[in-house]
């Protein structure tokens, strides 16, 4: 019984072809669009062909459920059967169909019946059809019938056609065997509080579900996803021996003399706890007393350093192949880079408040969920907010062409810090307060963040009126003529 129910966890879709089924047997039995009854595999392949076709381009593919007779009877099917049926529905899947189609199965009892599921998955490339011929031989389900698709249906199934995300691609061809050797699944199954599995069957079944590894017609592939989020060694991959993350740790202010330099190479999901708790070790550190203890602590706030980290590999650009993410220790400052610039729908000055767009949707998801980063977009509030909270300079953001960068320094005074850093200082603490703490910014909140007098507002006002001239901020109230009790918002607020 256990084993049933781990492989019903392991393949959801199961239940959703018994509400199917459940659904054309009563009252009155008849075929749906996504379920076509079968008693047995008919001997016209080509006819198999066309149900194929038709169920792999239904939203969300379809089903066969074999031991059906054509009056919605349940008959069962036997062991040989259903060996027989799902072997030759694979090789028509690969060698009748373009593209080639993937298919799962499973066998249910009901009624005291045996009867097969077939699940056809939804093709992410449409129309499809038979191989050899043109996509006017595509096929649609209509009615709980299976016919040829109209030409409209064709061009709209050519408009709706998915693209392949790079995370769903193939990294590496392997066996059931290579899969323990290049995924660290213990890793991965733990840092998604997910149950352990009692065998490898049942852990790759977990691992397909969760698109690191999928299987097409028998045979196994590590998904670049997979390798990502999960692998012991990316270095073991073809084509990501550029992915591991370098830790430099500098003598002084620039790049003449390296002090120890790191690589870690592990999936950057199982692997992000130990990076970042080596970068924190690596970090220049201030003493404060604690529980009447002296203590050392590392000088940057530990959400920060890990926020901006895994933002720096979430949103990194896996097509560049030609440098690693960086992370670069000065005695000054600190700096976290990563391959690829700002998608052009995001704006430097829009990170606090705007949820930024990613172009790894699929490898972000699996982060949020394994804990390791935040939900959408807050992850860069919490990083700056803790940043104004130990009294640091703003973190600087430099999108280049090549690459994005987020520049930590160490504690500076008022004085010390350059025009450009007060007035990021102005936008930063803006947008938080706005977006964060939902109270716009005052002088007084302004000179709290600079580590200001009160005495000293006249120079929060000058940050603040060309922060105004730059349209960055605006005042709350633009009627409002009082200067003393005037406060302010980010001007596309």
């Amino acid at each position: 019984m256990q084993s049933i129910k781990a492989m019903e966890r392991h393949k959801p879709w199961i239940e959703t072809a018994r509400k199917y089924l459940a659904t054309s047997l009563n009252p009155v039995p008849h075929e749906l669009n996504e379920m076509d009854w079968k008693e047995a595999l008919s001997a016209d392949n080509a006819r198999t062909a066309e149900h194929l076709s038709a169920l792999a381009n239904q939203q969300g593919g379809g089903f066969f459920s074999f031991g059906i007779d054509s009056g919605g009877r349940m008959r069962g099917v036997v062991a040989d059967q259903v060996h027989l049926i799902v072997e030759k529905l694979a090789n028509i899947s690969r060698n009748a169909i373009e593209p080639p189609l993937r298919i799962d199965h499973y066998v249910d009892k009901m009624e005291d019946k045996e009867i097969l599921f077939v699940y056809v998955l939804e093709s992410s490339q449409k129309p499809v059809h038979l191989r050899g011929k043109g996509i006017e031989f595509s096929y649609i389900r209509s009615g709980g019938q299976t016919r040829k698709m109209s030409k409209q249906e064709i061009a709209n199934a050519v408009l709706s056609t998915q693209q392949f995300r790079y995370e769903e691609l193939e990294a590496q061809p392997c066996k059931e065997s290579d899969i323990f050797k290049l995924l660290d699944h213990e890793k991965f199954f733990q840092l998604l509080n997910a149950p352990g599995e009692n065998s490898q069957e049942a852990v790759i079944e977990r691992l397909i579900n969760e698109k690191l590894v999928y299987r097409h017609n028998g045979t196994l592939s590590i998904t670049n996803l997979g390798a990502i989020v999960a692998a012991r060694d990316m270095n073991s991959f073809l084509g990501k021996e550029r992915f591991s993350v370098r830790v430099v740790k500098y003598r002084g202010v620039s790049k003449i003399e390296a002090q120890t330099e790191k690589e870690f190479s592990r999936g950057y999901g199982v692997g992000f706890q130990e990076l970042i708790h080596y970068i924190l070790s690596q970090l220049p550190t201030s003493e404060v007393i604690k529980d009447a203890l002296r203590k050392n602590v590392p000088l940057y706030p530990e959400i920060t350093v890990r926020e901006l980290v895994a933002n720096a590999l979430i949103h990194r650009d896996f097509l560049m192949k030609g440098m690693n993410p960086m992370i670069e220790i000065f005695s000054d400052r600190m700096e976290i880079s990563n391959p690829g610039a700002l998608l052009p729908s995001v704006k430097v000055e829009r990170l606090i408040d705007a949820a930024p767009e990613s172009r790894n949707e699929l490898f972000a998801a699996l982060m949020r969920r394994m804990g390791i980063c935040e939900e959408r977009g807050s992850g860069i509030d919490k990083a700056l907010f803790a940043v104004e909270v130990f009294g640091l300079p703003p973190v600087k953001f430099v999108n280049g062409p090549n690459a994005f960068k987020a520049i930590l320094y160490n504690p500076k005074s008022f004085k010390q810090m350059s025009q450009e850093e007060r007035l990021n200082a102005c936008l930063q603490h803006c947008c938080i307060r706005y977006y964060v703490a939902s109270d716009p910014m005052t002088n007084a909140s302004f000179r709290k963040r600079l580590g200001l007098k009160d005495s000293q507002y006249t120079l929060a006002w000058k940050v603040i009126d060309s922060a105004i001239e730059r349209k960055w901020i605006k005042p709350r109230d633009l009627n409002s003529k009082s200067r003393k009790y005037a406060s302010y918002i980010p001007h596309w607020a």
